[in-house]
């Protein structure tokens, strides 16, 4: 089970987005982005519905929820 902020640092690697670019995708701040990939917060309800209309990241993909 990957913890959501690897799951978000992969994604950004496998997309060769920035902090700055994956923050204007999902309309967030700079800072946001960096205190998900720390672990210090955990994406909004919006955020995750904007991961999955983005990148098609589902809830249980984010946040490592096993089936």
């Amino acid at each position: 089970m990957m913890p959501y902020s690897e799951v978000i640092r992969q994604l950004m690697i496998e997309k060769g987005l920035s902090q700055e670019k994956l923050a204007r995708i999902l309309h967030v701040n700079q800072t946001t982005v960096g205190q998900w990939l720390r672990g210090k917060k955990k994406p909004s309800y919006d955020n995750i519905l904007a991961f999955y209309t983005e990148f098609g990241i589902t809830p249980d993909e984010l946040f490592g929820v096993a089936k």
